[in-house]
């Protein structure tokens, strides 16, 4: 939350700075005024600069044109960039407060344990098994070629403990994206399975700690929901 602080405090500075400023203004036939810069003038049309973009009226519609000065004009687009920035604050602001939010995820339980639905790399969706003690997330060979990755290519790096007692070689990867429902880690550490045969008794593979560290989590048996605050 220190970043939203920050960018609150920038938001209000801004707003301090630029609190009053000068315009071109229009007066309507219609009682309307409109403040701008005026870009275009011709005997038929004028064309108003207002912030982003630009508006058209008919000259036969304007009553009146008051004109600023060019450093008020000036002062005026300063303005406009500042509020632009303000914007966009606002706008990061609101995405980190999003983010922070708890976000549930279901599961269920099968023999193998409690299952997970998890997206790879936005390429792959996988059924893995939950497990908190493990310090990393594993991958089956299978699944690992679903994603895209050269298994040939792959060296072995650790040894893993399968369901069956089998002490099996991996290969250490980073996974760009791993996705539960609405929560996302990014390089996540993963070892693939270099083994393709024999049941490892949990299907796609395991999420593991290498996932899960970068959330606050929690785990609601009673309602089969995985909570995750993004640290």
């Amino acid at each position: 939350m220190k970043a939203v602080n920050i960018l609150f405090k920038c938001v209000i500075l801004l707003g301090l700075i630029y609190s009053y400023s000068f315009a071109d203004t229009l007066y309507l036939k219609n009682g309307r005024s409109i403040n701008g810069v005026i870009k275009k003038e011709n005997t038929e049309s004028i064309e108003l600069e207002i912030g982003g973009g630009s508006v058209k009226f008919l000259k036969k519609e304007v009553v009146r044109i008051s004109k600023t000065s060019p450093e008020e004009t000036a002062l005026l687009r300063k303005k406009w960039q500042e509020d632009k920035l303000m914007l966009n604050l606002k706008l990061a602001m609101q995405k980190i407060e999003e983010e922070a939010k708890p976000r549930k995820a279901s599961f269920y339980h099968d023999s193998k344990g409690m299952i997970v639905n998890v997206n790879i790399n936005n390429k792959v969706d996988a059924k893995m098994v939950l497990d908190t003690g493990a310090s990393i997330t594993v991958l089956t060979r299978s699944l690992a070629k679903k994603i895209g990755i050269n298994i040939e290519r792959l060296k072995p790096d650790l040894l893993v403990q399968v369901a069956d007692g089998r002490s099996i070689y991996a290969a250490l990867i980073i996974l760009d994206k791993v996705k539960v429902e609405n929560s996302e880690a990014r390089n996540v550490e993963a070892a693939v399975l270099l083994e393709e045969k024999g049941e490892f008794g949990f299907g796609d593979g395991l999420l593991g700690m290498s996932f899960l560290k970068q959330f606050n989590f929690k785990i609601d048996l009673k309602d089969k929901k995985l909570i995750l605050e993004k640290l």
